[in-house]
């Protein structure tokens, strides 16, 4: 895998392996302690605040020292072979601390529990309980059975799922930045990807209960928040309870489709109009979200994005191949040309939009041609950002049962390295499009290289960085005068 430093990306690599820390309550304290670090994506991060919500009402308390721990998770990621490897390598060094206490129960959570289920138990004697992304609300039970003598296993797959009720316990939060799920699960089975398989059925979460979250992290001081989902734009909710199980029907009220600027009623809510209603809540309020399908985003969503000044303008648009034949092989529901109509669409509807990206090199029978289409595709579109990876093949996805991994991997390096030059040159040329410009910055906190120094990020998910100026905070926003950049980073100072 190779990424260019991006300081905003979804996939943030200097937060695998994070442990966890959550407010102690005293009035629930059990006495025992819980050690969780989460790999992955956003949705594994947004997912470890869920089962820690799940068990500080049992009264657990945290710690940042899984050696401490009478409760070790591991929040795994699948969606690549050196993921799972990670996960492995991080289990073998709890090894010394289990020894020391043998009592302590070791617990494997997420998408790499939901791929392997029983047989992670087989293969890893350390492993107490195996529990996939829709059966957290069963840790409780799963632990005490451990504690019995027995070892556990709940991977289960839901069709109603969102956790929708419980508020996720906000953990090593700057208060300023939340995640917010709005959708579990993904329908679309691209050949390559685990997600169908370890997340289950795409299902969307009550509108009611997201607005409600926004508001009560705005009403905390947040002031961002970035709506989650595997495909967000087929988000779809129904207020009448068989549509809200994704049931097609006929039922009175089931063609109404809430778009934006409609009033809830009894009205299907779909993307546009969630988004809407999140804007809605204040205008102080940033709205971000990730990640869209191509197949599915549409002029509507675009308009809305395009009506509200704090739903920024910034879409993640995965690409994964220029071609269309490899398209189709990748199941992709789209072609090149499609794609292209899409970017045309954001381009025109929101000028100054930036686009980023996920792209695999060396699928399945890939030749240079039609590698060389995915390269004439980043400079067609000048993506912002792009997050880049050589194909890994996985178990039990359709691309491994159906084709031969068959691009060697000298060549699957040589054609990511090309892909990865590229982006360094569009990265770079999209920022100096920036400079001379004033930029609307929610400041995050202090730069990492100095206390001197404020960063936060512009409405088009640059990260700039700023001189301190004693009259601003973090959580508030200023305009920022871009004087000067990397390829992955504006940098300039405060204006008036």
């Amino acid at each position: 895998m190779i990424e260019l430093e991006l300081q905003s990306k979804t996939h943030d690599e200097e937060r695998q392996g994070e442990a966890l820390m959550l407010e102690i309550l005293p009035e629930k304290n059990n006495g025992r302690k819980l050690y969780i670090e989460s790999y992955g994506c956003a949705m594994n991060f947004s997912d470890s605040e869920i089962v820690a919500s799940i068990l500080s009402e049992k009264g657990f308390v945290t710690t940042n020292d899984f050696n401490n721990a009478d409760v070790v998770f591991i929040n795994t990621c699948s969606i690549r072979e050196n993921a799972e490897q990670r996960v492995r390598n991080r289990l073998n060094e709890f090894k010394g601390a289990k020894r020391k206490n043998p009592g302590m129960v070791v617990g494997v959570l997420g998408c790499m529990a939901e791929r392997l289920k029983a047989k992670f138990l087989e293969e890893e004697k350390l492993v107490d309980v195996v529990v996939g992304p829709d059966a957290y609300r069963d840790l409780p039970n799963l632990i005490e059975q451990v504690d019995s003598g027995q070892r556990a296993v709940n991977v289960l797959l839901s069709r109603e799922e969102t956790y929708a009720d419980i508020s996720p316990l906000r953990l090593n939060t700057n208060g300023i930045n939340a995640f917010v799920s709005i959708m579990r699960g993904c329908d679309n089975m691209c050949s390559f990807c685990v997600v169908p398989f370890t997340r289950g059925r795409e299902r969307s979460r009550d509108a009611v209960s997201i607005v409600a979250e926004c508001t009560d992290l705005f009403n905390q001081g947040y002031r961002e928040v970035t709506l989650l989902g595997q495909n967000v734009d087929s988000y779809k909710w129904a207020p009448h309870p068989a549509l809200s199980k994704g049931e097609d029907s006929d039922k009175p009220g089931a063609e109404k489709v809430l778009s934006s600027g409609e009033d809830l009623g009894e009205a299907t809510v779909n993307f546009a109009g969630l988004l809407e209603m999140v804007a809605l809540i204040n205008p102080d309020l940033r709205v971000r979200f990730s990640t869209s399908h191509p197949k599915d985003i549409t002029d509507e969503v675009l308009y809305t994005i395009a009506k509200y000044d704090n739903i920024c303008n910034y879409i993640h648009l995965p690409v994964q191949s220029g071609n269309s034949r490899v398209l189709d092989l990748m199941n992709r529901t789209y072609t090149r040309e499609w794609y292209i109509d899409r970017v045309d669409a954001i381009r025109r509807i929101i000028p100054e939009c930036a686009i980023s990206t996920d792209v695999i090199t060396g699928f399945c029978t890939e030749t240079d041609e039609e590698h060389q289409d995915t390269v004439t595709m980043m400079d067609y579109v000048q993506y912002d950002y792009a997050y880049m990876f050589m194909y890994s093949e996985r178990p039990g996805t359709l691309a491994a049962k159906k084709y031969a991994d068959d691009i060697p991997e000298p060549i699957k390096k040589a054609r990511l390295e090309e892909i990865v030059a590229k982006q360094r040159q569009y990265s770079l040329v999209r920022l100096q499009a920036q400079l001379g410009k004033v930029q609307k910055v929610l400041i995050e906190g202090y730069s990492k290289k100095s206390d001197q120094d404020y960063c936060g990020r512009s409405d088009q998910n640059a990260m700039v960085i700023f001189p301190v100026d004693e009259r601003f905070k973090p959580g508030q926003y200023v305009n920022v005068m871009a004087e000067r950049c990397t390829s992955a980073t504006l940098m300039g100072k405060i204006v008036d």
